[in-house]
């Protein structure tokens, strides 16, 4: 573990700096070191090589299930397509150039599909998860000198603050409890001119139209092992169906009353069609309608709140655009 990665670590609890300690007695629980704060008062295990701040059982555990399961599925050099290529650039509009040695904190990284394009234009990326989806993520970037792996709380981030230069959330921040406290966690730990984008699923009296909110009031409920299994069921037999829908006039409107989510079809639509067998689409279908019926919470936002958070966050050339999902990016 590199000290100018434990440099930028600090207790959530205290603030103070961490240091590395091996633990020298029998490893239990895969724990062979710790970080812990000056003064002793606090330890957090390394397990895996991932530091560990949150505790094993926690709200986002249906994450860590679907991202341990698929754990490769949206990985741009497992897939074969560009769909996270794409998405990250298109909602960050950064320069690659820009990214290459700086410090980057992927916020919410699940299995690591966006890190992996930041890592590929030469970030030093920080990756974090509430959930054990950073084990998902560890194992498929490892091979990266310059990934650093973190499970932790978006209320409580272990990093001092002004350690980022470049900070993005794409995906996340509506799956946490309290999405305006969770975005305002952010901001500080930009450096100066550093650049944050997140995003968001839209609010709209037509998003609630979509069968995973009114699907969700009982799916959230269930195990994610009976939802999971019934949707291996049913996923295959519908899909088809959408598939025909979708070559209607106007089909790619009418496929929203299907309750599978096709992301596919949507790329596809958007990009040009692609190589991905259709074994690959069904799979990518499963994954995000698990995604769409398990998260514990699904909070979307509308345009001028989020506009407005960037606001208060004084945040400079602020941006709230259509980049697929809802994205707010700005400067500091």
């Amino acid at each position: 573990m590199k000290n100018e990665f434990i440099a930028l670590l600090r207790c959530p609890v205290s603030d103070q700096k961490l240091r590395l300690y091996e633990q020298m007695d029998d490893v239990q629980g895969g724990v062979s070191y710790y970080l812990i704060t000056e003064d002793r008062s606090y330890k957090y295990p390394v397990i895996n090589n991932i530091p560990r701040f949150v505790p094993k059982e926690n709200y986002s555990d249906s994450f860590g299930m679907q991202w341990n399961i698929f754990s490769r599925t949206q990985l741009d050099g497992y897939s074969g397509i560009k769909a996270s290529y794409d998405r990250f650039w298109n909602a960050t509009g950064w320069d690659k150039k820009e990214l290459s040695n700086q410090w980057v904190l992927d916020v919410g990284c699940g299995a690591g599909r966006f890190a992996e394009i930041a890592l590929e234009a030469g970030a030093n990326v920080i990756a974090i998860d509430y959930s054990d989806s950073v084990d998902a993520c560890y194992e498929n970037l490892k091979h990266f000198d310059n990934l650093y792996v973190v499970q932790a709380n978006i209320y409580e981030l272990p990093f001092d603050d002004e350690s980022f230069s470049f900070i993005y959330s794409l995906g996340v921040l509506q799956h946490t409890p309290d999405v305006k406290a969770s975005f305002f966690s952010l901001p500080k730990l930009l450096r100066d001119n550093g650049k944050l984008v997140v995003d968001y699923y839209c609010k709209s009296w037509k998003s609630f139209l979509l069968p995973k909110y009114w699907l969700r009031h009982f799916t959230k409920h269930l195990s994610k092992h009976v939802v999971l299994n019934i949707l291996r069921y049913i996923v295959p037999a519908v899909y088809p169906i959408g598939w025909l829908i979708g070559k209607l006039p106007y089909g790619y409107i009418l496929k929203r009353i299907i309750p599978i989510a096709d992301p596919v079809f949507y790329y596809e639509r958007e990009f040009g069609k692609t190589e991905m067998s259709y074994k690959q689409k069904l799979e990518w279908s499963l994954l995000d309608t698990f995604d769409w019926l398990t998260p514990a919470y699904d909070n979307p936002q509308t345009l001028s709140t989020i506009n407005q958070w960037m606001i208060d966050s004084n945040l400079k050339d602020v941006e709230v655009l259509k980049a697929g999902h809802m994205v707010a990016r700005g400067r500091k």
